[in-house]
């Protein structure tokens, strides 16, 4: 497969890696990313910009992030077929023609895929840098296109989850549930017992959403098909599982110290209602994921459930509800929000107004944050707690080097089918600005504002381009204020407010964008003010500059963030006929679109850059 890209391949982490240094390793990462097709510049419509990225993952500019394990990386970065990763590639070859084989009827059509799966997957060997997981998602493509299945394991989810369902209508499952601990928890006080209890019960459910006898039993019967289930409740009955209650509740109250772990995530501060990102199991583990996020929602949490866009095989996606009864009852009260490319303000509004937020993670394969939708990467920015059930999550999350902007919380069986649960504090680095500090922050301005109005200034809001021209950011700034200093020299009883002079580390337009439309909404702002390609000129003229040719031209309407603006402005204006807008005509704004994800400048421009 060749000699190896450079001399530091056996890099331990990936972490390790960084760009600018070694132009061979930058060659072979760039290599790597658009033969993966995960390159953001090459393919924006479908991969995520390097700002989404940071939204779920703590990366400098120079990192390099996978989206594999460290071991993967490594062997791919030798671009040797070892056995390890020989066996990987075999097993997602495996399944996939075991589902061919079982799908498709017609022995030609079976034949043709087989063959055209079987080119693919010899040429991806070839390679040496394809990510398996990518290559099976391409394989399920291949299948999915060519048999016209949009789901050919949708059966097999149904009896998985209908299972599942039935197991938790045994009293069985009630006296498992339900069962004093054997020694009574010493009571310090009702608050300490309610949190013990808590506790005790999402580890006995996480540990049952782990034990893939309960739905996987190859003999098990329905008193009444899927279908039917609502009249009356199927009976579960297993002859490969069938533990007697003492020994499985032995199991379930079992010492396992890792899991205090997740007490520290949970009750930080009793009262505190915590949004968490919940990463659900296969198909059957649902039914118990979802019976733990009702546990935590009864603890007073929000809890924002993520499934998959498309079929991944016994994977659920957002869709199954639509085809199976089962999946659906468990579900009743929860808001499906489909709109894969929500705003910051939307997704705010949706988790304040539901306990439970359903959302696709905007992917047909193992957890691949490049592929991720921007409601994922919001909802990921907008949590405080991720909690992932299954091994695949454990490796892309726990296994990997990379470290992330959210506290983890993973729990799956290993092969030997000993329980492993793993807790992964974010990064030391990242600072999450929660909905409440914006908040505030939005209300001391306003007050200000309401101060300045009272007595008897003029509020005037200054728009202008931040970051809408790449690597102008810094020049942008000290642009604006030389700018503003110049409108406060000559304007008496007046009130400037320059939105420059308010950011803080960790935040980023998402976060600016929010807080400031709470600002620009309150009605206090008499002028509101535009940058215009004068105020520009005179910007470089202060500050005894020549003005660069790529400012030429430019104002207000150049940024997505000030259209955004100008968009508000105009209703304000609605409702406060009183407020001046001053500077570019509103209608050259409206050629631009969404601000793009945690940038300053426009997402339509971003393309014609590169």
């Amino acid at each position: 497969m060749g000699p190896s890209v450079s001399s530091r391949a056996d890099i331990g982490s990936s972490r390790e890696i960084r760009l600018g240094h070694d132009p061979h390793l930058d060659a072979w990462i760039l290599h790597f990313l658009t033969e993966n097709n995960l390159d953001h510049a090459t393919n924006p419509l479908e991969n995520a910009s390097p700002e989404q990225i940071r939204f779920m993952v703590d990366l400098d500019e120079d990192h390099f992030f996978p989206a594999c394990t460290d071991w993967m990386l490594n062997f791919l970065l030798k671009q040797e077929l070892t056995k390890d990763l020989q066996r990987e590639y075999s097993t997602y070859w495996k399944k996939v023609i075991q589902m061919i084989r079982e799908q498709i009827v017609d022995p030609y059509l079976r034949a043709k895929i087989t063959a055209l799966c079987r080119y693919k997957f010899k040429a991806a060997l070839r390679s040496g840098v394809i990510i398996p997981s990518r290559l099976v998602k391409w394989l399920l493509t291949i299948f999915m296109g060519h048999s016209g299945l949009d789901d050919p394991l949708r059966d097999r989810k149904r009896r998985a989850n209908a299972r599942a369902y039935a197991f938790t209508q045994t009293p069985f499952y009630r006296q498992i549930i339900s069962a004093c601990p054997k020694e009574l928890i010493a009571c310090a006080s009702m608050e300490q017992l309610r949190e013990d209890l808590d506790l005790l019960e999402l580890k006995r459910l996480i540990r049952l959403a782990t034990l893939h006898g309960i739905w996987e039993a190859k003999e098990f019967r329905l008193h009444k098909t899927v279908a039917e289930w609502t009249d009356v409740l199927p009976v579960w009955e297993s002859k490969e599982f069938q533990p007697d209650a003492q020994t499985l509740l032995d199991d379930m109250d079992a010492s396992w110290p890792e899991f205090e772990k997740l007490r520290g995530c949970l009750f930080q501060k009793r009262h505190d209602s915590l949004k968490i990102l919940y990463l659900s199991g296969e198909s059957g583990a649902v039914i118990f994921d979802i019976l733990i996020v009702r546990a935590l929602i009864r603890q007073g949490h929000r809890v924002i459930l993520a499934l998959k866009e498309g079929f991944d095989f016994m994977t659920p996606t957002i869709w199954d509800a639509d085809h199976d009864p089962v999946f659906a009852e468990a579900l009743v009260g929860a808001y499906f929000l489909l709109d894969n490319q929500v705003s910051k303000n939307e997704l705010l509004k949706r988790i304040r107004e539901n306990q439970l937020l359903v959302i696709s993670d905007g992917t047909r394969e193992r957890l691949n944050l490049y592929r991720t939708s921007l409601t994922f990467a919001r909802a990921w920015k907008e949590a405080q707690l991720i909690i992932a059930n299954g091994g695949s999550n454990y490796r892309r999350l726990i296994a990997a080097s990379q470290e992330f902007t959210r506290d983890i919380v993973s729990f799956h069986r290993n092969d030997r089918q000993e329980m492993v649960f793993s807790c992964k504090p974010r990064s030391a680095r990242v600072r999450h600005v929660a909905e409440r500090e914006l908040l505030v922050k939005a209300d001391k301005l306003i007050d200000s504002m309401r101060q300045a109005r009272a007595a008897g200034k003029t509020v005037i809001f200054y728009s202008a381009i931040i970051g809408s021209i790449p690597g102008q950011t810094k020049t942008a700034i000290v642009v604006l204020n030389a700018f503003v200093a110049h409108l406060r020299f000559r304007l008496e009883q007046s009130l400037i407010i320059n939105p420059g002079e308010h950011f803080e580390p960790g935040m980023d337009g998402d976060d600016l964008m929010y807080m400031w439309e709470k600002v620009q909404s309150s009605g206090f702002i008499d002028v509101w003010r535009f940058q215009t390609v004068e105020d520009i000129e005179r910007s470089f003229e202060l500050l005894g500059q020549k003005m660069p040719a790529v400012w030429n031209g430019k104002d207000a309407t150049y940024s997505t963030g000030c259209t955004k603006e100008m968009k508000i402005a105009l209703d304000v204006q609605k409702k406060h006929p009183e407020l001046q807008i001053i500077g570019p005509d509103p209608e050259k704004f409206f050629r631009r679109r969404e601000y793009g994800v945690g940038k300053y400048f426009d997402v339509s421009l971003e393309k014609s850059w590169r």
